[in-house]
């Protein structure tokens, strides 16, 4: 794993002060948590897990995402004053939002709300978002049916926010995780075929989010950590990446 980048905080000498570890690459759900972690204000110091060189399969990263999927955390400061691991973006959502009573409503009704748009998210916009880009921009071979169920998919969902955005600043009402979960997989829209100007009350709510000093201060991590931004250049990326299986990933955790 690569040395640690801290964000800068004000230095303190109370353990319950010591910055959550998050295991992270820029990618949308990383963003997630990097958004989340500076709207809150949480002292945070950010491990890069450079997913195309296969350190999401080291034990150590296993350890604490079984999944070996980025991102992750560890809060030294977590439940019982015990250090606590949570990896899946929107689990972390969940208990970061908990943690601090932040950004998730404060009753059952707008909780709630929130919840299920970050459970839409997790569940369509991102696994959708995700195909689309996959078979569009990463798949050697080019299946005109997948390129068009996907991409038509992700329009068809872009219309889903659009519609519950008419009445509303943001998708809970409230700015919440729900926004901080989706806005990620929105700023792509270009490379997923996507017209904003179609969507305009989604392009509101896009501009109202992207000028939020948190999320810009969240994006700054992309540069300092992956300097180029480049998607998949060689053949051994695109293994690590896209032809994993259980056995092979046993091989690559034990070294050999």
């Amino acid at each position: 794993m690569k040395r640690a980048v801290k964000r800068a905080t004000k230095p303190s000498r109370r353990r319950r002060d010591a910055p959550i570890a998050l295991y992270y690459w820029p990618t949308p759900n990383g963003w997630k948590i990097s958004i989340m972690l500076e709207e809150c204000a949480l002292p945070y110091v950010v491990h890069p897990i450079d997913i195309s060189k296969g350190e999401q399969f080291k034990p150590r990263f296993l350890a604490i995402s079984p999944n070996n999927r980025i991102p992750a955390i560890v809060d030294p400061n977590g439940p019982g004053g015990r250090p606590i691991a949570v990896f899946e973006s929107g689990a972390i959502l969940l208990y970061l939002a908990d943690k601090t009573g932040k950004f998730v409503g404060s009753d059952l009704r707008s909780r709630t709300e929130a919840i299920q748009w970050l459970f839409w998210q997790m569940g369509g916009l991102g696994p959708m978002a995700g195909q689309n880009n996959h078979f569009s921009n990463y798949a050697v071979e080019k299946l005109q049916y997948a390129m068009d169920r996907y991409r038509n998919e992700v329009n068809r969902l872009y219309g889903v926010m659009n519609k519950r955005l008419a009445d509303r600043p943001y998708l809970a009402g409230d700015y919440s995780i729900a926004d901080m979960a989706s806005y990620p997989w929105i700023v792509p829209w270009e490379r997923q075929g996507q017209k904003l100007s179609d969507f305009p009350n989604l392009q509101r709510w896009f501009e109202a989010i992207k000028a939020r000093p948190a999320v810009v201060k969240a994006y700054e991590w992309t540069p300092k950590i992956n300097p180029g931004q480049g998607g998949i250049r060689t053949a051994e990326e695109r293994a690590i990446l896209f032809g994993q299986t259980a056995q092979s990933i046993e091989r690559m955790a034990s070294g050999q």
